[in-house]
């Protein structure tokens, strides 16, 4: 069995992945794999991820809410670095020899796999959960802990066990993508892909899970990014932002590590630099004045912060912008 890659570390190559989605899964699950995918791309304007549908057999999988989704048949996967397995209701149905013989061969190649609602179960039927912490469903965490006693079941929103993923339920799966693209991205990325969903971030996936699956919104954090935003050509101090805020440097470290899994001087620099590629990418604005806009000083210190954001330079950058593409 070929040891799978980690494909939780920095990497600016876009991220092979796969999803299979199965019959009567529900919308908002499938929506949490692809939609993080979809943003994450958006927001890099590269692609982050490279992502194609899968199904059991080649026909459409029929979502719960009527949605259909087309893809190529589990058996025509050659291969992807990441397979987000997604399933709902019917899953002794789903449990085909075909199907977890798939599963298997893919893990077998080096494939990290995923889990999403429904997706565990499949995952420990093919006996590719046994010896590593998961999780799944709220609902279905005693029934799931009995039928497979060689899974650590945890009551976590997400779990992440070497090259296994799972998650319970949409939300937790939107944290664990999130998780994702923030190990691969940088926190402050991922906490800017979450901002596109005006969703507060990725939260402890060691926090139970609850029937309400609501999180309650950061004020401090919030404001201290609001006051980010307003100055970025001339970067507050911590310092600064917290006594403006009324609380002490560590308080806000702490709230932006519990709320962003960042600091806040990280989430202040990927602002700034999320700046800078609109600049770059949007205006003829020349590169030192890009630099000064969001905070530089010096034009060598922006280049290395900018390289090690976006995987490129800002020279290049734009004049990737203008050449032109031939078919």
């Amino acid at each position: 069995m070929k040891s799978a890659k980690n494909i939780l570390q920095p990497e600016h190559k876009a991220l092979k992945t796969a999803v299979l989605v199965l019959d009567d899964c529900n919308t908002l699950s499938f929506a949490a794999a692809v939609d993080p995918m979809r943003a994450a791309n958006r927001l890099a304007d590269r692609h982050a991820f490279d992502w194609e549908y899968v199904t059991a057999t080649g026909a459409p999988a029929t979502l719960t809410s009527g949605l259909q989704v087309p893809g190529i048949p589990l058996s025509r996967l050659d291969s992807c670095e990441l397979l987000i397995v997604v399933a709902g209701f019917q899953l002794a149905r789903h449990a085909t020899p075909s199907l977890l013989n798939g599963l298997r061969r893919l893990a077998a190649s080096g494939t990290t796999l995923a889990g999403i609602d429904g997706g565990p179960w499949l995952l420990a039927e093919a006996g590719l959960l046994d010896g590593h912490s998961a999780t799944t469903h709220w609902e279905d965490l005693e029934n799931f802990a009995s039928r497979f006693p060689d899974v650590d079941v945890k009551q976590d929103r997400y779990v992440v066990s070497e090259a296994r993923l799972t998650s319970g339920g949409a939300t937790p799966a939107i944290e664990m993508m999130l998780h994702i693209i923030g190990a691969r991205h940088t926190a402050g990325f991922a906490s800017r892909v979450a901002g596109l969903f005006l969703y507060d971030g990725p939260q402890d996936p060691a926090r139970p899970q609850s029937r309400l699956g609501s999180h309650k919104h950061n004020a401090l954090t919030a404001k201290a990014h609001a006051l980010m935003e307003a100055a970025l050509e001339e970067p507050m101090p911590l310092v600064e932002i917290a006594r403006t805020l009324g609380t002490s440097p560590r308080s806000l470290q702490q709230q932006f590590r519990l709320r962003l899994n960042t600091t806040p001087q990280d989430h202040y620099l990927q602002l700034r630099l999320a700046e800078a590629r609109r600049l770059v990418t949007d205006t003829e604005m020349p590169l030192m004045d890009v630099a000064l806009a969001t905070g530089f000083t010096s034009q060598s210190s922006f280049a290395r912060a900018f390289r090690t954001a976006h995987g490129s330079s800002a020279r290049d950058l734009r004049q990737d912008r203008v050449r032109p593409t031939h078919h």
